[in-house]
This record gives C-alpha cells, sequence and structure tokens, in this order.
C-alpha cells in the first residue's frame, strides 16, 4: 500500500504543471510627455487603478468660487495607518538633528601632576594615585560623554511609506487642506490674520508650496505669526506632518508628491518596451 501511494506521489510531482500568466485588466489610460527618447503624446496605461479622493478645494484669497473638488491619489493620501513607521520616520529625523558635540575630561586629559598624593602605606588611610582619579573632586569623568554621530539609518521605502502614511493620516482626521496657490495680495499682517481666523487656520498650521519661490508677500505677512510657517515640498519630512497640527497644500506641491510616492502600476508603451529591449540587447 505504501509503495502505490509512493508511486501516485512521484507521478503526480512529474506531471507538467499550467500556470495562469494572465496579466492585469487595463481599464484607464492617460498621456505623459517622454523625454528625448521617446516622441511625445504616447498613452501610458494603468492597471486596475483605484478610486480616487475627493478633497474640497479650498480657498485663501476669499474669492466667493463655485466649490471644485481636486481628485488625490489613493495610494499617496489612503494609505493603510502604520503607527509603527511613524515612529521610526519621526526617531529616524530627531537621531539626525542631534548634535553630539558633549565632551568630558578622562583622566588622562585632566591638567595636573602625576605625582601620587600619599603613601600607599601607613597614613591608616585609603590608598590614592595623582590627583586625576574620578573619585576625587576635579578629577577626570570616568565613563563621561564624547562626541558621537548619533544618526541612524533608515531605508528609503520606509521613509517613502511613512510620507503616505502621514498624509493618509492628516486626510482621515480632516486635517489636510488644499487650495491652488498659496499667495496673498499685501504684506500687512492683520488682513492675513482675519482671513486664516476665518478659515480656521490661525494656529498651527504649515503651509506647503510645490513652487521654487514662495510668494512673497504671503511670507511677508505671515512671519509675526506664531503657529504659522511656510516650507517647499522638498523641505517637508514625516516629523513636520506629524508635528503640525493642520497642513495646507497648493496643487502645486500635490503634484510633486504624487510624483515621488504613487505606487500605481503603469504599463509602458510599445516603444518604451522595444527600447528597453534593444538597450539591454
Amino acid at each position: 500500500m505504501l509503495s502505490a501511494l509512493w508511486r501516485t506521489a512521484r507521478q503526480a510531482s512529474a506531471a507538467p504543471v499550467t500556470r495562469s500568466t494572465r496579466l492585469p485588466t487595463l481599464t484607464k489610460s492617460f498621456t505623459v510627455t517622454h523625454g528625448q527618447d521617446f516622441p511625445t503624446g504616447q498613452e501610458r496605461r494603468v492597471a486596475n487603478p483605484p478610486e480616487p479622493v475627493f478633497l474640497t478645494l479650498s480657498s485663501l484669497e476669499g474669492k466667493k468660487e463655485r466649490e471644485k473638488a481636486v481628485a488625490l491619489d489613493p495610494t499617496v493620501f489612503n494609505h493603510p495607518i502604520r503607527h509603527d513607521i511613524l515612529h521610526l520616520c519621526a526617531v529616524h529625523h530627531l537621531d539626525s538633528l542631534r548634535q553630539g558635540s558633549a565632551n568630558t575630561k578622562t583622566r588622562g586629559e585632566v591638567r595636573g601632576s602625576g605625582r601620587k598624593i600619599r603613601p600607599q602605606k601607613g597614613t591608616g588611610r585609603a590608598r590614592l594615585g595623582d590627583a586625576q582619579s574620578p573619585m576625587l573632586r576635579g578629577g577626570g569623568v570616568a565613563f563621561g560623554p564624547k562626541p558621537r554621530d548619533f544618526s541612524t539609518k533608515l531605508n528609503r521605502k520606509v521613509i517613502e511609506m511613512g510620507m503616505r502614511v502621514a498624509l493618509s493620516v492628516k486626510l482621515k482626521e480632516q486635517r489636510l487642506g488644499v487650495v491652488p496657490r498659496i499667495k496673498w495680495y499685501c504684506h500687512k499682517t492683520i488682513t492675513l490674520k482675519n482671513r486664516l481666523e476665518t478659515l480656521g487656520w490661525r494656529t498651527g498650521t504649515l503651509f506647503v508650496s510645490g513652487l521654487p519661490l514662495v510668494d512673497s508677500a504671503f511670507q511677508r505677512a505671515g512671519r509675526n505669526l506664531r503657529g504659522l510657517e511656510v516650507r517647499h515640498v522638498d523641505e517637508l519630512n514625516v516629523h513636520d506632518l506629524v508635528r503640525w497640527r493642520r497642513v495646507i497644500l497648493d496643487l502645486p506641491a500635490v503634484a510633486l508628491l504624487e510624483s515621488k510616492l504613487s505606487k500605481q502600476l503603469v504599463i509602458p508603451t510599445e516603444l518604451e518596451a522595444v527600447a528597453s529591449t534593444t538597450s539591454v540587447s
């Protein structure tokens, strides 16, 4: 009976295995602009694109406009919440900020003579060496701090996941806003303060711009407001997203974040596939 079972198992393992090699269905296409290697206007298709996340577009200038919504990439702004990833990224950033310049002198670095304080025997007191002993006042430090590097290593993909998680947390807590642009019409602080109080963005608000230069009038009007800061999207990190109560992005910043952090599967065009095969060969 055992030999029959063994024979059946060997026959089953020797039989050819057929596996399905179906590609994901293509349900959406979009147009991107290539560089010099490929002609412009080629269509690249996304495999199984998820439903976008819609957020109402706010207006900083206060003009009466019809309510508009901006479509956000769900792979960036609707990521599963991972508190452990946020903790790793925050600790990694705080470690990089430490100076590590604390320094103490050992007994070999303290100035003074190396003469023995008193004889080893005959005085009835404890034995002592030189005056630089860590046991004595004014002596060296036994195990004191020395200059060191406190920075830690963290993989780039973990940091990118932390950015996705932090943005998703802000969106779920309704503490993420999107404006067409971060711009103000004058440099008066009182005008910007009144507008931010109307919107509820007065304190604890971080404005993130994707433009190379932030509007100078907005910077001058907001630099005297406590609890308000403006940064470029390249300077944004996970610790800032966690620390600030509210984050306001402009449309260029959203586009840059999605281009860096998006995880949608893109199917290359025929020209790209041919070029890749020829370069490998």
